[in-house]
């Protein structure tokens, strides 16, 4: 066992497979502490110290999942999962020394996968990897754009190819988070989605009663869907339940 920067290394069961991670940290001492911990668990590791590195190891290699500082050097790690979920799902877990509830929501609401503040225990981190990985490999909620090519709703089309929200006249991109959350509720129909269900689906473990991701993202789509917050005809909430698409959807 080892300390570093609050950082504690315990070491696990090793994986049976090898997935390839990418860490972007511009701190050396954790980028060496974490790729050791996690190459002892099985995986694969390229560490580096910006978003121009991050990108010369992109072009290089493929990569199951990316570990993203939010506080780097010049682009910030907000900027570079904004940018990634233009042109991108690889998963994204967000590292930060910051504490803030404002920074975890802007992460998530930009399309982040999961959030863990710094200082972390690897264990933690480890767990965290495998739930988005595991739901990334198995339990994807994306319709098949070969069986669903678009699904209608409102004056509304999101398209599964493009993943576009198309209505008003006006094309719509999304970020990764808002597509799978809105194409969740609409593959489900008319039926009610619980929050830890969305949550295992769209982040791979189950919900902290104390997590509000969900419902922050839920807040963003009614946002854009011009779906009033206060009486929501799209996207009604069930207390006590989940969240149900209220208007009829059908699909192309």
């Amino acid at each position: 066992m080892a300390a570093l920067s609050g950082i504690v290394l315990v070491t696990g069961p090793t994986m049976s497979d090898h997935p390839h991670l990418l860490i972007v940290d511009d701190d050396r001492e954790i980028r060496s502490l974490l790729s050791q911990y996690l190459q002892k668990e099985g995986m694969r590791v390229t560490a580096v110290g910006d978003a121009t590195e991050m990108r010369r190891a992109m072009e290089r290699a493929r990569f199951d999942l990316l570990v993203l500082d939010l506080m780097l050097p010049g682009e910030d790690g907000l900027s570079i999962c904004r940018e990634l979920r233009t042109r991108s799902q690889l998963p994204v877990i967000m590292l930060t020394a910051r504490g803030e509830d404002v920074d975890r929501i802007v992460g998530f609401e930009i399309g982040a996968d999961d959030y863990v503040p710094k200082p972390f225990n690897p264990r933690e981190l480890l767990g965290r990897i495998r739930a988005v990985l595991r739901r990334s490999a198995h339990a994807s909620p994306d319709p098949d754009p070969h069986a669903v090519r678009a699904f209608r709703f409102d004056g509304w089309r999101l398209e599964t190819t493009a993943r576009t929200l198309v209505g008003g006249g006006s094309e719509l991109a999304l970020s990764g988070a808002e597509y799978r959350l809105l194409a969740v509720l609409l593959s489900a129909g008319n039926r009610v989605v619980s929050r830890a269900q969305l949550a295992e689906l769209l982040r791979g473990r189950e919900a902290d009663p104390l997590d509000r991701s969900i419902d922050v993202r839920v807040s963003r789509l009614r946002q854009i869907l011009g779906d009033d917050a206060r009486s929501p005809r799209i996207i009604k909430t069930i207390y006590g339940q989940g969240y149900v698409i209220g208007v009829p959807v059908a699909t192309e």
